[in-house]
This record gives structure tokens, sequence and C-alpha cells, in this order.
């Protein structure tokens, strides 16, 4: 295990934050979250002409570069640091990781391929109620007919839901969990746009009524798939986290020496000084647990469950507290809208509560433990 990033590594860190800085400024992220869409999918398309992030993990074999988890999250660091609007986090860490972890080699080849050139994009449906998704609540209810399967039931807060041409549902079977492929277009299928409070992430209900689909896997045998397809993409979100907190840290630093009070920057007084200190700390802390995290899910390890809580839990509490302290150390202009801080605030938020807050996944930890 290394925690330093090697030369190829650093390079695409570059490529990607230089392709960012044109493509997300922030007026394109204010832009694109009054959008139904929230993305410009001609920027999609550059993502995967230009420099093929969609299909990074996804193996040659079914049209992917074949690169490991650790190049992901590089890419997402990036991402997160400069709140992109795109549905890559719901297409690459939810719907591609839904099909890898599972045992089904047809849909492999023939749903990957469209992910990574960018055709397609895609999400993963699971929660149908609040909280963190809960595979034992599913009741979301899947029935084979002579020709197809077909589902009917409602799931809430999918990610990227209202447009999303391939949707990867988890249902229940007579033979149990289950997973399933539905198309955007497909009868039956209603898509409702909500209101959330990070509007740089888009969220849907879908509500499906004998709507056809096509079963992924084994009937009855999605549990173990979809257990790790959530555990990588907590992983992925850590490091979405460590993006936007060192964008944070970055940005108090930065205002803490440019602001001048009483003669002097206020960098320069103790009580700035030490918010500083501690935001570093936790920023440092929190890349740790998520370098960590990638390198497990890179290498398989049987770590995976563990690590991946370890890494949401602390990622979630550092982000929040530099977003927030970021926002005190701006003072009066860091409560304002035309101020980037509250996007950074909002999307620390909503990061924090997706998939788990803390507390959840730190009693996911003491669960597998043993204590």
């Amino acid at each position: 295990m290394n925690f330093a990033f090697d030369e190829d590594q650093e390079e695409l860190r570059r490529l990607v934050a230089r392709f960012l800085e044109e493509k997300s400024p922030e007026s394109e992220v204010r832009r694109l979250m009054g959008t139904d869409e929230g993305y410009d999918p001609a920027v999609w398309s550059q993502m995967a002409d230009q420099l093929g992030l969609q299909g990074l993990t996804i193996p040659e074999a079914y049209g992917g570069s074949g690169f490991s988890y650790v190049e992901l999250m590089v890419v997402l660091e990036e991402m997160g640091a400069a709140l992109l609007c795109a549905p890559f986090f719901s297409t690459v860490a939810l719907g591609a990781n839904a099909l890898l972890t599972s045992d089904d080699e047809g849909a492999k080849r023939e749903l990957l391929g469209a992910i990574a050139s960018g055709e397609a994009t895609a999400t993963l449906a699971i929660s149908e109620d609040a909280g963190p998704p809960d595979l034992d609540t599913i009741a979301l209810h899947a029935t084979e007919g002579a020709e197809t399967w077909t589902l009917t039931g409602t799931k809430r807060y999918v990610i990227d839901g209202l447009t999303a041409s391939l949707i990867l549902v988890a249902a229940r079977s007579e033979a149990g969990l289950s997973l399933f492929a539905v198309h955007g277009d497909a009868a039956g299928l209603e898509r409702t746009a909500l209101a959330t409070m990070d509007q740089t992430r888009k969220q849907a209900d879908l509500s499906f009524t004998n709507t056809p689909a096509r079963l992924i896997g084994t009937d009855g045998g999605a549990r173990g798939g979809l257990e790790k397809t959530l555990q990588l993409a907590v992983v992925a979100l850590a490091a979405e986290q460590v993006g936007g907190a060192q964008r944070c840290l970055d940005a108090a630093v930065e205002y803490a020496k440019a602001r001048v009070q009483f003669g002097r920057p206020i960098g320069s007084f103790q009580a700035i000084k030490h918010k500083c200190a501690n935001l570093l700390l936790d920023v440092e802390s929190a890349k740790s647990a998520a370098y960590y995290a990638g390198w497990v899910a890179a290498d398989d390890n049987e770590e995976l469950g563990l690590v991946s809580s370890m890494a949401k839990s602390s990622c979630s509490e550092a982000y929040f507290h530099t977003a927030s302290e970021n926002i005190q150390i701006h003072g009066g202009i860091g409560f304002t809208w035309e101020h980037p801080a509250h996007l950074y605030f909002k999307r620390a938020k909503s990061s924090e509560l997706l998939f788990g807050n803390p507390a959840y996944h730190r009693e996911l930890m003491a669960q597998k433990l043993g204590i």
C-alpha cells in the first residue's frame, strides 16, 4: 500500500482539474443547477470522448479503460472540488458498479459499453423511504411474465433519476432480492423531480406500474452485489467530500490572508489561526481515510465493508465542518447568495446524509468489529 499517487495519477489529476476549470466554473455550476436536467450533454460527451472518464474503471473487455478505483478517486476528488454538475457519480459509482458486481456477463457486455462511451447515463434505484438504503425493507415488486419481467412500486431519492437513460432497480421477486434494468423511456415509468437542498445534485422519485424490466444476474441473488455496490459508492462519495473540503480550506486560508481588519490580515489573529489549523487537520485526516478506502476498493480487499464506513463517517464530518467554518471565516459575505460558500455547505450537508450519516456508519463499523 502506498498513499502517494504515482506520476500518471498526478497527471490525470492535472488533466481533469484543467478540464473542470474550463467546463465547470462557478458561473456554469449556478446555471446548470437551475435547470431540470442539471448537466450539459455536450460536456458529458467531451468527458467520454476526450478524457474517457466514464469508462475509467470499466474493464477493457466491456469497452472501458480498465483502470483501478484509485484513479477514480483522483477524478472524483477533483469533481468534488469543482462541484461538477453531471450524472457522473450516479452513472459510474452506482450504475456501472451495480452491473460490475453482478454475475451477468451478458448484461455487462451489452450495457457497460454504452456507459463507457458516454452514450448512456445510469443510476441505481434502491431507497423507498427516508434514511440510509435498507435492503431488508425493499418492497417494490417484480413479477415474471411470459415474455418479460414487470416492476410495480415506488423508489425515492434516486440520484439523477429524472434523466438517466438506464435505471438499475432493486426489487423483490418470489425468490428474493433481485436486480433489474429499466430503460428511461419504458412504459409505466413515471419520474418526478424533487426539490433538494443541494441543487447541484438532482434527485427524483420513480413510480413503476407494470413496467417492463430485464433481470440482471440470478433471480433472488442480488444482495451480495448490491451490498458491495453501496460500499463502493460511499468510497467514491468520500473522494468527492475530500475534494470539496480541500477547496473550502483553500478558500478560507486565501480569504484570511487577504481580508484586513484593524490594519492587519485576519489570518494573523490567533482565533482564525486556530480555525485554519483545525481545518487542515480535518482535511488531511479525511484524505488518509478516503485514500486508504480507495486502495482497499482497488485491491478488492475483504476490509471494504469496514473501511468504506470509516471513510464515509470521517469524510462526512470533515467536509461539513470545513464548509461551515469557511462561511464563518468569510464573515458576512459568506452568508450571501452571490458567494460560493453556501454551495459547498449544501453539498457537504447533502453528502453527509447520503447513504447514511456518520452515526449510521459507525454503528455498521461496530457491528463488523463485534463491539
